[in-house]
């Protein structure tokens, strides 16, 4: 249509110059001009609208870039830094692991030293049995020479059964009745050379009826038993929360649900990607696999010690175990279920026990007694038969 125009404005030309004088074609020229300034006037607008269109969108770009770029570094350092946080928490892990195990090697070393003693002493055990045997061997070839003899050597092989009873197993029971049948044998005698020994015989009695009758074993015992449960104790550990919602996603076929067939849906979309929840009090971290064997193997370690400090006597070390477990209840363990409260009060009660029992290194009828066995039999024996 442009090039129409033009041949029209062309033959106007021709035809006005034909018809008409000079000025007039000038006259009909100065529109065409216009015209042209006019359409070059809007091009170059539109290229400079382009152009600064152009720009802002590199400008956008660049934005957009540096944008992204800020971002992944923000995401880098905070990857770095949980890395680093789980870093020390393996190495803490992994000091408390070593420790952990040069307690229970040390544990080890004290029970092969326990077991070397016990060893020790049976044998010692098996030489004095061996020693009585013999003793009562001799005063069986004595049979029917001087009954005296006999109830002072059997008074004696009575008290070192008590001492056996009373060092080597922990019975005061057997103990005192084996006193109680060395007195009777030396009071049968009705010799007045006795009543010394009897009165040490006496004093030993009522030593060691003055014990603490607790026994050391049933305690030792009752936490075998604890010991057994930690296993199936409940831990403090993060639990999902049970969305009702989620049970029932079934959608409602009525009209008037629709909005709550809406938040159906729209809950099933998004519980894939992440879950909210609210929580009030202090944030805690989340105890991994090997953070839950470690608490019940301390748990353990704790009550294994109790274990050993009531057998042995140690009030202080048993009830300093029993604390420190309970210490540990308290951090680790879910203190809202049954068994937990349960265990806390057996270790409560076992912590209220007293398990001191200082019994007497030494019988005090012992060396008397045998200072009187060898007046009136061992001499015998060195003087030979012609003595009796």
């Amino acid at each position: 249509m442009a090039d129409n125009d033009d041949k029209n404005l062309v033959e106007g030309e021709v035809i006005n110059t034909s018809a008409e004088p000079a000025p007039q074609v000038e006259d009909s020229a100065s529109p065409k001009a216009n015209k042209k300034k006019s359409s070059s006037g809007s091009g170059k607008g539109l290229l400079w609208f382009v152009v600064i269109i152009l720009f802002l969108l590199v400008i956008g770009m660049a934005a957009a870039g540096y944008w992204y770029y800020t971002q992944q570094q923000a995401k880098e350092a905070q990857v770095s830094s949980q890395q680093s946080d789980t870093q020390r928490q393996l190495q803490s892990l992994t000091e408390k692991r070593t420790a952990l195990t040069a307690q229970f090697e040390e544990i080890a070393d004290a029970n092969l030293q326990l077991s070397k003693d016990v060893e020790r002493l049976k044998q010692q055990n098996t030489a004095l049995t061996q020693q009585s045997e013999a003793t009562l061997a001799q005063l069986n070839a004595m049979e029917g020479r001087r009954p005296a003899d006999w109830l002072i050597a059997e008074a004696d092989y009575l008290v070192r059964m008590a001492g056996r009873k009373l060092w080597l197993e922990n019975d005061v029971r057997t103990a005192i009745l084996l006193l109680v049948n060395a007195d009777k044998r030396l009071s049968s005698l009705a010799d007045p050379s006795v009543l010394p020994v009897r009165a040490h015989l006496a004093e030993d009695i009522q030593t060691l009826q003055q014990l603490n009758p607790v026994s050391q074993t049933q305690v030792a015992l009752a936490l075998t038993g604890m010991m057994a449960q930690i296993d199936n104790l409940p831990l403090d550990t993060f639990e999902k929360p049970v969305d009702a919602d989620a049970q029932n996603p079934e959608l409602s076929e009525s009209t008037d649900d629709w909005k709550e067939n809406l938040s159906k849906v729209w809950r099933s979309m998004v519980d894939g990607f992440f879950t909210v929840k609210t929580l009030s009090g202090p944030i805690e971290p989340v105890m991994s696999l090997e953070a839950q064997f470690l608490a019940k193997e301390q748990l353990r370690l704790q009550l294994m010690h109790a274990q050993s400090a009531a057998l042995q006597g140690e009030k202080g070390l048993f009830e300093q175990s029993l604390q420190y477990a309970q210490t540990l209840i308290d951090q680790n363990f879910d203190l809202s279920s049954s068994s937990i409260s349960g265990f806390s009060r057996a270790l409560t009660n076992l912590r209220e026990t007293d398990i001191s029992r200082p019994i007497p290194s030494q019988l005090a009828s012992q060396q008397p007694l045998e200072r009187l066995l060898d007046t009136r039999v061992k001499k015998v024996f060195g003087e030979g038969a012609s003595a009796l």
